[in-house]
């Protein structure tokens, strides 16, 4: 990577730090300028609400004359999405087939793909058959979309996000709430599961066993519920900010 394209990643990185996008944050992945982590979280209102999508940023070295590379961590039921995670979006293509500008940057290509995964595209959808199910059948697709997001989107919270932020070095990036989330829903898990462990003498073994698999599932919800709303809390903190 030149220093052309090392300065101009520095200073994305800086405002997506300072100033991230309502409901989007990114780092970089192992101090490396060329790889970037980013979580898209899953807009109000939609199939995807209450999710938080990962995905993977490959900067090319000729950066910003060539576009990232982008692809979802996260499997998503997408029209425009694939399994692989691909993403089919003109912004990530170079013309005359896409519209990728150097003008543009990392935050823009988040933005817009939050923006698809709320409104797929026609022009060439990468899974027919879920775009077709999209356009005919609306209803099967948003359960369906619930689903996945349910299974990989919403049980992803209680993993740890791919790849170790800056924030988590510096303590500065409020991006690494997901992984901050984690640490701290851990501890209540082990605290929680503690005091149950310690049995009444009139409870047997098996009872007390019993009782602290119950308590650490509890605590694991509990601990769900926590980062969804501190995610949405954030969400609802960069709106308010930039209003204004």
């Amino acid at each position: 990577m030149n220093n052309i394209s090392k300065n101009r990643i520095k200073r994305e990185i800086e405002m997506l730090s300072c100033s991230p996008p309502a409901g989007i944050f990114c780092s970089t992945a192992e101090d490396r300028l060329d790889l970037l982590h980013a979580q898209i979280l899953g807009q109000e209102g939609t199939p995807f609400e209450g999710g938080v999508f990962h995905l993977e940023i490959q900067v090319p070295d000729r950066y910003p004359f060539d576009p990232p590379s982008v692809k979802f961590v996260t499997p998503i039921y997408h029209p425009n999405i694939d399994t692989n995670g691909r993403i089919c979006l003109d912004t990530l293509k170079l013309p005359p087939k896409g519209t990728w500008r150097p003008c543009l940057n990392i935050s823009t290509v988040l933005m817009m793909i939050r923006v698809l995964m709320v409104e797929p595209g026609a022009e060439d959808p990468l899974m027919t058959a879920i775009w077709q199910e999209y356009k005919y059948d609306y209803t099967a697709y948003v359960e369906k979309a619930k689903k996945w997001t349910q299974l990989h989107a919403v049980d992803s919270l209680l993993k740890k996000a791919p790849g170790k932020s800056t924030s988590e070095d510096k303590g500065q990036h409020s991006a690494s709430s997901v992984s901050n989330f984690e640490s701290s829903s851990d501890q209540d898990s082990e605290l929680v599961s503690k005091k149950v462990s310690d049995p009444a003498p009139s409870m047997s073994n098996t009872d007390c066993a019993q009782t602290s698999g119950k308590s650490v599932v509890r605590s694991k919800k509990l601990g769900l519920a926590n980062k969804r709303k501190a995610l949405v809390d954030r969400d609802a903190n960069c709106k308010d900010a930039k209003i204004s």
